[in-house]
């Protein structure tokens, strides 16, 4: 019977709509696939963002070992969808994966479990990644890799803010003497230099043509550090010295990939960096019942990257609370792209632009299947939500840097 069945069936097609029982694990069936030099194409808007890869018995074999939905399609039934997608009244359009992206994750070694979502889904899709850190970026191996995913970082050498309620836990002090290490070992006499250093490796990692992807609060601390170079923006519990009083005069914005006019947060008991974030604002009108955010439509013909980036299920995506969580929409640069927004609220969750030769893409938030996720908390079980529409926009960036558009005949 299966001979029979594959007799006709050229392609499986791993749907990505409602009917996908495992659309974390689909992305890993992909890159697999990838891995093994199948012809894989995404399928931009068609059921979800659906992926097509030609034929195999060991493909079919790993969708049933993962518990991954797929069909089989003939010659005959693909000429049909991609004469469907290639309408130029639908908004469809078809994308072939080239190779699978060499991933590294840019995450401490001493990272605690609750600390990182986008290390959750790659293991649960069973996507392999690389962890480097500061030794890894100023030694220069950033180039090695396609993508890289910046942990909840704070790069402005403030240790996240945690001072007022932490400064006296074990894992706090542990983590201060940490990375003064790090600075220590590298020549800087400061956390805040060595990390200023770290962040312009990564942008010349972008420039080069890399791929940047960053949740919670390595987002605006990213941007915040490239602005303040050569200034003091710290407090003196965080490096020793009293904060520059004109330090926010000499920030330069052209320095950064997203942010412009934005305004620090320089009370050391306040927990921000600056008015980028809105999450303190927010929670005057926001709470977990009714928070969520929009993703665009973008035309997958034209602007068929933004469209890959927003492939999901649902065009409505549950919110989450981060270090950082949304960004003040009037402190986004004007050549940023918006990929995702609570418009009510003037606040962007999800943001994409390019830089150099590269791209880099911010997403908002710490665990989109934990709406406040605490220091301490267990990592979340991704066994629960193998259809997370929040986890598929990350997922969506790591097969981003495979893609290339083409024509296809029918």
């Amino acid at each position: 019977m299966l001979l029979s069945f594959n007799s006709w069936a050229s392609f499986v097609l791993i749907p990505m709509d409602e009917s996908q029982k495992n659309h974390l694990k689909a992305y890993g069936i992909a890159y697999k696939a990838l891995q093994e030099d199948y012809d894989v194409d995404w399928l931009l808007n068609y059921r979800g963002g659906s992926f097509s890869i030609k034929e195999s018995e060991d493909i079919v074999r790993l969708c049933k070992l993962r518990g991954v939905s797929y069909e089989m399609v003939s010659d005959a039934q693909m000429n049909g969808i991609i004469s469907e997608i290639a309408d130029p009244e639908v908004n469809m359009d078809v994308v072939k994966l080239q190779k699978a992206p060499k991933i590294a994750v840019y995450s401490p070694k001493n990272k605690r479990p609750w600390d990182d979502a986008v290390t959750l889904v790659l293991t649960y899709a069973e996507i392999p990644y690389d962890i480097v850190y500061d030794d890894e970026v100023l030694n220069g191996l950033l180039p090695k890799y396609d993508w890289l995913h910046l942990h909840h970082e704070d790069f402005t050498g403030q240790y996240g803010k945690f001072w007022a309620n932490y400064s006296s836990v074990a894992w706090y002090r542990d983590e201060v003497a940490f990375q003064e290490s790090l600075a220590k070992k590298y020549g800087f006499k400061k956390v805040s230099q060595e990390k200023l250093a770290v962040a312009e490796k990564i942008r010349d990692f972008v420039v080069g043509g890399g791929f940047m992807f960053a949740m919670c609060s390595a987002t605006d601390s990213f941007d915040i550090a490239l602005s303040a170079d050569g200034v003091d923006i710290c407090a003196q519990m965080f490096d020793g010295d009293a904060i520059d009083p004109n330090c926010q005069s000499k920030l330069n914005y052209n320095n950064c990939f997203a942010f412009k006019d934005f305004t620090l947060e320089t009370n050391p008991y306040h927990y921000r960096i600056s008015d980028i974030d809105v999450t303190q604002e927010r929670q005057k009108v926001v709470n977990e019942k009714n928070d969520v955010f929009v993703l665009f439509d973008f035309s997958a013909k034209w602007d068929w990257i933004p469209t890959m980036l927003t492939q999901d299920h649902t065009k409505i995506v549950k919110g989450f609370l981060g270090q950082t969580t949304a960004f003040n929409e009037k402190l986004i640069k004007s050549n940023v792209v918006i990929l995702g927004e609570n418009k009510s609220l003037n606040e962007a969750r999800y943001i994409h632009g390019e830089y150099g030769k590269g791209t880099w893409t911010f997403l908002g938030g710490h665990d989109p299947e934990d709406y406040q996720h605490f220091v301490g908390d267990p990592p979340t079980d991704l066994n629960l939500y193998p259809s997370s529409a929040g986890y598929r926009l990350i997922l969506n960036n790591i097969l981003f840097p495979a893609a290339k558009k083409e024509k296809h005949k029918t």
